[in-house]
């Protein structure tokens, strides 16, 4: 296998991965051993095309000779290395990572892989209480601040929809603090570092600065943190306005690979069409101009081509 930017070819680095042998290119991940050997590792806060950050901390694996359990999307796979990825140490790490988002989180727009782990790994989301009331004050609590909890209910972070615009919603309630958002707005493809994470513990949330209003923000809507995220979060207000009045339906959709107009650079956009009108915008990860990234115009700007109805 060769390095995408210097083109030389990288040297094997052989690991064992329960009890077989794995060959990786170096600077593989245990990760990249685990899906070369098939094995299927649950992730959350990971993906291709951002720098790890270890958040979710649900790809653990048992690595000989490390005392403590080590997220493979981020542990670099070493010459020798043995990996265990399914014993009862493992299970239980994320069984209860798992059980401990679905406790305070709302995961139904997850993806289907999310729900088949959760059935796999038997997690039970009630395990810590029923879900206590939405609260309406998040953004404005103290710092490091930990109220006292009623002992009945499971903490969660349910909360009010923000609506700023027409182009996309913010759902926290849905928000498993994976980082992917701050990520894509930031260093690992926009650059404009609009969000963040505000607050400490269970109050800790993704926030602009100073929790300006969207629109007041240096957000530039290029909607790259729609692209990653992985639990509904961050929508599309078209999606949103049509899942809210039940018209969302996706087996009724189709997919359309196509360059974005708007410039040379040749981007590829992937429209999602639902009765004759385009719902949302994507782009595809494995593109080699835009890795699943666009801009505002590209991943917004298409509402000059719908079929406009007669009035």
């Amino acid at each position: 296998m060769s390095d995408q930017v210097t083109g030389r070819t990288l040297p094997l680095v052989e690991v064992t991965v329960d009890g077989e042998t794995v060959r990786v290119p170096e600077g593989a991940t245990l990760l990249d051993a685990c899906r070369a050997k098939g094995i299927d590792t649950p992730t959350l806060c990971y993906l291709e095309t951002l720098t790890p950050v270890n958040a979710c901390r649900v790809c653990v694996v048992e690595l000989e000779g490390s005392r403590t359990l080590v997220p493979s999307c981020s542990r670099a796979a070493q010459p020798g290395a043995v990996v265990r990825t399914d014993t009862p140490r493992v299970r239980h790490s994320r069984k209860l990572v798992l059980e401990l988002l679905a406790s305070s989180v709302d995961l139904s727009l997850a993806s289907q892989d999310v729900r088949r782990w959760m059935d796999g790994y038997e997690v039970n989301a009630e395990k810590f209480g029923p879900l206590a009331a939405a609260v309406s004050d998040r953004d404005s609590r103290n710092p490091g601040h930990h109220h006292a909890p009623d002992g009945t209910t499971a903490e969660t972070v349910t909360q009010p929809v923000k609506i700023h615009d027409e182009m996309y919603i913010r759902d926290y309630s849905k928000c498993i603090l994976c980082y992917k958002c701050v990520e894509a707005c930031g260093e690992d493809a926009q650059n404009t570092f609009a969000i963040a994470v505000a607050g400490r513990g269970f109050d800790a949330r993704i926030s602009t600065e100073f929790d300006r209003r969207l629109d007041d923000s240096a957000c530039v809507y290029c909607g790259n943190c729609i692209g990653v995220c992985p639990t509904g979060a961050l929508m599309f207000k078209s999606e949103h306005d049509r899942r809210e009045s039940g018209e969302w339906d996706e087996s009724k959709q189709s997919v359309t690979r196509t360059v974005c107009p708007y410039c040379g650079v040749g981007c590829n956009l992937d429209l999602h069409v639902q009765n004759n009108e385009i719902v949302k915008v994507m782009s595809p990860m494995d593109h080699s101009v835009t890795h699943g990234h666009l801009c505002i115009k590209g991943r917004f700007g298409w509402q000059f081509v719908q079929n406009r109805k007669e009035t």
